[in-house]
């Protein structure tokens, strides 16, 4: 879709509001910029009434298709390149805007198609990620994926049980800290720097690490 990039950084806006935020709506008058109102209501993005702004379908869903690509740069900046953080949210605003479909999709599977972004937002799924496409060498795995003797880099922890996350919490488990596989069956044994921690398949696969 050919819009500005200032619409699209709008539309990013709108989608933390309106999607994430569950608002359904957002005051124009929080928008400030009217040119850009004006052009993605010519461009039938957004829909204007009282003062509020609504999504329109099409608006929606070119929406959740750039904070995608936002957070897939995020995560590409994160693991992979290892940019700091003060430095990888103004690269990730200028590296989504370059970012074609068919780039996004071999991103997001070079990753391991991530959940979530480096901040914990929810990354919302393409086409790549319904159809579960590998490579045969991706840079993010879960943890239950490695091999005996491989070595990897923890990224990110994403469970929704709380009692395992302080559990790996407790026990070092951490972002940033390398592991490595000391044996895969009955259970999932890795050790981080002198200590050997085992945990079951289910909690394997909430460690995401980046394979070194």
């Amino acid at each position: 879709m050919n819009i500005s990039e200032a619409a699209q950084e709008m539309l990013e806006k709108l989608w933390l509001e309106i999607v994430e935020d569950k608002k359904g709506f957002i005051d124009v008058k929080k928008l400030g910029n009217t040119n850009v109102v004006k052009e993605l209501a010519k461009t039938r993005c957004i829909t204007k009434s009282d003062n509020r702004v609504r999504f329109t379908p099409k608006g929606r869903n070119e929406s959740r298709k750039i904070i995608r690509r936002h957070r897939l740069a995020e995560r590409l900046l994160h693991d992979v390149l290892e940019v700091g953080e003060d430095e990888m949210e103004s690269a990730a605003c200028k590296f989504e805007h370059i970012i074609s479909e068919g780039v996004e999709e071999s991103i997001c599977t070079l990753l391991g198609h991530p959940k979530i972004c480096p901040h914990g937002k929810p990354m919302p799924q393409g086409k790549c990620c319904r159809e579960r496409k590998k490579i045969t060498e991706r840079i993010v795995s879960s943890l239950s994926e490695l091999k005996k003797g491989q070595y990897g880099k923890i990224v990110y922890i994403l469970t929704k049980n709380h009692k395992n996350l302080q559990k790996l919490l407790g026990m070092g488990v951490l972002p940033g800290m390398t592991v490595e596989i000391i044996q895969r069956y009955p259970s999932h044994v890795f050790q981080i720097g002198q200590t050997q921690i085992a945990v079951d398949t289910d909690i394997a696969n909430d460690i995401y690490v980046r394979i070194i």
